[in-house]
C-alpha cells in the first residue's frame, strides 16, 4: 500500500510580468487502489497540479509538499520521481524523434527496475499490451509520437503505463481530442492497469464523458488553484448537470 500525499501545495509560474501564483494551498491524498477525478473550469490550476508533481522546471513550488510514502518528491529530480512511481500522461505528448517506441519503452523499463527485461520476453509484453490497445505493433518500429495522431499518441502514453506499472498515475486530460472509440480503448487500458496493478490514479478533465468508463472513487472541484469542494462519484453528476458557476460565484 503506497500513498501520495499533498500537503498545502502552492506553485507559481513565470509570466512577463513577473511570477503568477496558480495553486492557492492544496491538500490532496491518494491512496493504492484509489481513483481521484480532479475537475474545474479553465485555468483553475488541474494541470499546474499534475506538472508540479512530475517536476515541470516550468512552475516553482513556493510552498508545501508532495510526499510518495513519506519522501518529498520535490526534492527530486524528474528522474528520480519517474523511478520512485510517478508517471505522468500528458495532455499534449511531445515528439521525440529519433527515438523509436521499443528503445524508449525498454529503456525506461531499465531505469527503473535496474536491470533490462530479458528481451525475448519484453518483446512479447510490448505486443501484447499494443493488442489490448488496438495499436498496429509497427509502431513500436516508429519514432516515439512523431506523425502519430492525436488517439494514438494518447494509447502509447497509456502504453507506458502499463509497461513500466508505475504506483501513482497523474492523467492530465487523457481524453482531449479522443473520438468515442478510441476513449472507450484508453479507458479500457487505464482500468486493466488499475485493477492488475493496483496504482492509484489522478484523472484531470473537463468533462464526465471518460467517467462513464473510468469510475472514480473521489472527486474533487478546483477552483483558483484550490479545491473548493469535493466527494464521491455524485459530485460529477452533479457538476455535469449545474457547471461551475456556484464555485466562482463564491470563490471570486
Amino acid at each position: 500500500m503506497s500513498t501520495l500525499e499533498i500537503k498545502n501545495l502552492h506553485v507559481s509560474v513565470e509570466t512577463n510580468d513577473g511570477p503568477k501564483q496558480i495553486l492557492r494551498g492544496v491538500d490532496l491524498t491518494i491512496r493504492s487502489g484509489e481513483i481521484h477525478a480532479i475537475m474545474g473550469p479553465n485555468g483553475s490550476g488541474k494541470s499546474t497540479l499534475a506538472y508540479s508533481i512530475a517536476g515541470h522546471p516550468k512552475y516553482t513550488v513556493t510552498d508545501g509538499e508532495v510526499l510518495l510514502d513519506g519522501e518529498n518528491v520535490l526534492d527530486m529530480t524528474v528522474d528520480e520521481r519517474a523511478r520512485a512511481g510517478v508517471f505522468l500522461a500528458m495532455q499534449y505528448p511531445v515528439e521525440v524523434p529519433g527515438v523509436t517506441v521499443s528503445n524508449f519503452l525498454r529503456t525506461a523499463k531499465t531505469a527503473i527496475t535496474g536491470e533490462a527485461p530479458a528481451l525475448r520476453q519484453w518483446v512479447g509484453d510490448v505486443k501484447d499490451a499494443m493488442t489490448k490497445l488496438r495499436m498496429d505493433t509497427d509502431f513500436a518500429q516508429r519514432d516515439v509520437n512523431h506523425g502519430f495522431s492525436g488517439g494514438e499518441k494518447k494509447r502509447h502514453e497509456i502504453l507506458q503505463m502499463e509497461l513500466l506499472q508505475p504506483k501513482f498515475a497523474v492523467l492530465d486530460e487523457t481524453d482531449s481530442g479522443l473520438d468515442v472509440d478510441a476513449l472507450r480503448v484508453v479507458s479500457e487500458g487505464v482500468n486493466r492497469v488499475h485493477e492488475n496493478t493496483g496504482l492509484g490514479v489522478m484523472l484531470i478533465t473537463h468533462y464526465t464523458r471518460i467517467l462513464n468508463y473510468i469510475k472514480p472513487d473521489f472527486v474533487h472541484v478546483f477552483v483558483e488553484g484550490k479545491v473548493a469542494e469535493q466527494g464521491g462519484p455524485e459530485l460529477a453528476d452533479q457538476l455535469e448537470a449545474e457547471g461551475y458557476d456556484k464555485y466562482l460565484t463564491t470563490t471570486v
